[in-house]
């Protein structure tokens, strides 16, 4: 490879975008491996242990993983939301920006993330020998579980765009995940923060499931835990500005 030094040296080239089939479908097949994740290693946790602390972090630990070496993956090529939150967030905060997320992008993803929830938790069934659609028993609508779901989004927002604003999103991968398994411990709905992922595991009556009747409340305080989330943005870092061409 040759370098050259001066201010004769070529401008580095930008590569060409993503097309929108291809990042529609690393949404899809990501999110879809999550909820493989989570669902997956719940139904392995319970089979191996009586201990509901076990479990969970097993479960958790499990997620933690997952959801790294998938940011880290398809992040290249998407963004890695998994998460119509995020999708939402990217949109609104970049709606100014040509080169920013879209409506057509949202109408892509969000569908695609979805889709790709409940394929991986009739996946994760199918590898346990569990029924492939059963919808879960598992009841979740107590008000101190809506708030947790508050705080988990809330505290998800916060973290990425922050990432973004002081040009730290290389550590995204380790941070988000990172953030996910701590948040399966200190909120009380153990950190769904995500609308898709929540449809997703309504499916399954395994040991992440959700019901059916608890969804409505889950995903309207996630969607106000977003709000939330950009509201610390602005508020913490109004002081990053992105430099003029000009400046040094």
């Amino acid at each position: 490879m040759k370098v050259t030094d001066g201010p004769d040296e070529p401008p580095a080239v930008e590569p060409p975008p993503v097309p929108l089939l291809n990042r529609a479908a690393a949404e899809l097949v990501g999110t879809a491996a999550l909820v493989a994740v989570v669902v997956g290693s719940g139904i392995q946790a319970t089979e191996l242990t009586t201990d509901v602390g076990l479990q969970l972090l097993a479960n958790s630990l499990a997620t933690v993983f997952g959801l790294g070496v998938l940011i880290l993956l398809l992040g290249p090529v998407s963004g890695a939301h998994f998460n119509p939150v995020v999708t939402l967030a990217e949109w609104w905060t970049g709606r100014k920006d040509p080169k920013g997320l879209g409506p057509r992008e949202v109408a892509a993803y969000v569908p695609a993330q979805i889709a790709g929830a409940i394929g991986g938790a009739v996946l994760a069934d199918a590898m346990f020998g569990e029924q492939l659609v059963k919808w879960s028993t598992h009841d979740r609508s107590a008000g101190h579980l809506l708030l947790g779901e508050v705080v988990a989004t809330a505290g998800l927002i916060l973290l990425i765009f922050g990432l973004a604003k002081t040009e730290q999103l290389r550590f995204a991968p380790v941070a988000v995940a990172s953030y996910i398994g701590a948040a399966y411990w200190f909120t009380s709905s153990t950190s769904f923060a995500n609308p898709a992922v929540s449809i997703g595991r309504a499916f399954t009556d395994t040991f992440a499931g959700i019901a059916p009747g608890s969804l409505p409340g889950f995903i309207g305080m996630q969607l106000i835990g977003g709000i939330v989330g950009l509201a610390l943005v602005a508020l913490l870092f109004t002081h990053r500005r992105t430099p003029s061409a000009g400046t040094k």
